[in-house]
């Protein structure tokens, strides 16, 4: 089917996805007086002698900020905050509708760290955690780190490790499907920015066999030149065999493909010099690396994209609602390896996977109360709790 005129004509229609409604009713001069002056007075009183009730007397404790520079938008790159806009709003509308989360899509015109860590500082007092969004790398990864250290609520980068996440999950219902072992896996990763580094990191904390990560300049490996930081830090514990060369000689005897750049740069005769029965994860959106029928036909085993539209999605929307919800309910303030590992797990098996539905979808309720459930058992197995607010459902 194609999408693209019929969803410019939705969101013509309704002019965006979202809005925001009344949680109380005024209907009459007295409950317009409980909700606003005189009445509010006092709830403002009593949050400014202990600011932690802002979470119980607002809806703060529902409430994520969305944040997005617009440098990294999908597959599209950089087209600027207001073209990040109908992303960051349909990522409103997964939180709601799978976690009854309320998510506010903030666009901003500056891609200067600083600035965005600033402004992510001054909003904290209205959200009980920022989900950033389609930022690029290098940059990305810093703004991560300064705010998991500065903020006292949760901070997520949904294209880090939402991916990352999500990527582990469905590579673990693979081996389910077919009797492999994590451990045994030769990966190779074809991109090298936030979700492609993001993914490796969680791999290489998986005790997979290996990982290599593929640029526009080939294998990356330790030494290369003309590598960022970041670059450096993950060629220091991935490719460990030091392969060199472009992604086809790469993938010479590798297990696994996992794509996220460009579409359409992985052809049948890459595939077939892979080892046997291969899995491959095409997730570049909209576009994959190479479309189902054709990595089939080639001889893959499993076969996955980004795409709503195809059979075994991989996408970050199984992710981000059933994560945050359970951050809130738990109060838990940073997203660490193990509840990394522990999702991927809880996501995997919510469903008995097959060669047509490897994945649970986005509409599977178990996924969100699975993911809930892992991130509680931890919270309440850490001593002491990394947070002591208690965010609950409002």
């Amino acid at each position: 089917m194609e999408y693209s005129e019929k969803s410019i004509a939705l969101h013509l229609e309704s002019r965006g996805k979202i809005e925001i409604k009344s949680k109380v009713s005024i209907k009459n001069r007295h409950d317009l007086s409980l909700a606003y002056t005189p009445g509010v007075a006092a709830v403002c009183t009593a949050i400014g002698n202990d600011k932690k009730k802002s979470f119980t007397l607002t809806n703060r404790a529902n409430q994520v900020a969305v944040v997005s520079d617009g440098t990294a938008i999908l597959g599209l790159g950089d087209l600027g905050p207001e073209a990040a806009m109908p992303v960051m709003e349909g990522k409103a509308i997964i939180f709601k509708e799978f976690a009854d989360i309320d998510a506010i899509p903030l666009c901003i015109n500056s891609v200067e760290i600083d600035d965005i860590v600033k402004f992510c500082k001054l909003i904290e007092p209205s959200f009980a955690g920022i989900n950033l969004e389609d930022i690029s790398a290098p940059r990305c990864f810093e703004i991560l780190e300064q705010l998991e250290k500065e903020l006292s609520i949760p901070v997520f980068h949904d294209d880090q490790d939402g991916t990352a996440i999500v990527t582990l999950a469905a590579i673990i219902n693979a081996c389910r499907l077919t009797g492999r072992h994590l451990k045994d896996l030769n990966i190779v990763i074809n991109g090298a920015g936030a979700a492609g580094i993001a993914i490796a990191r969680l791999l290489i904390h998986a005790e997979v066999k290996d990982v290599v990560l593929v640029d526009t300049q080939g294998a990356i490996y330790d030494g290369r030149p003309g590598m960022n930081p970041i670059k450096q830090d993950i060629a220091e514990v991935s490719n460990r065999s030091m392969l060199q060369g472009d992604l086809q000689t790469v993938l010479t005897g590798a297990d696994v493909f996992v794509g996220v750049s460009r579409g359409n740069i992985v052809t049948a005769a890459m595939i077939e010099g892979m080892n046997n029965s291969p899995f491959i994860f095409a997730m570049a959106n909209p576009t994959p690396e190479i479309m189902p029928e054709l990595a089939y036909k080639a001889g893959a085993v499993v076969v996955g994209t980004g795409r709503s539209d195809l059979p075994n999605q991989v996408n970050n929307a199984l992710v981000f609602p059933g994560l945050f919800r359970g951050l809130l309910s738990t109060g838990t303030r940073k997203v660490t390896p193990e509840i990394k590992m522990a999702v991927a797990n809880a996501i995997a098996h919510s469903i008995t996977p097959t060669h047509d539905s490897l994945m649970p979808t986005a509409f599977n309720e178990d996924v969100v109360q699975n993911i809930v459930t892992v991130i509680a058992e931890i919270a309440s197995a850490s001593i002491p709790q990394e947070s002591d607010l208690v965010c609950s459902q409002s």
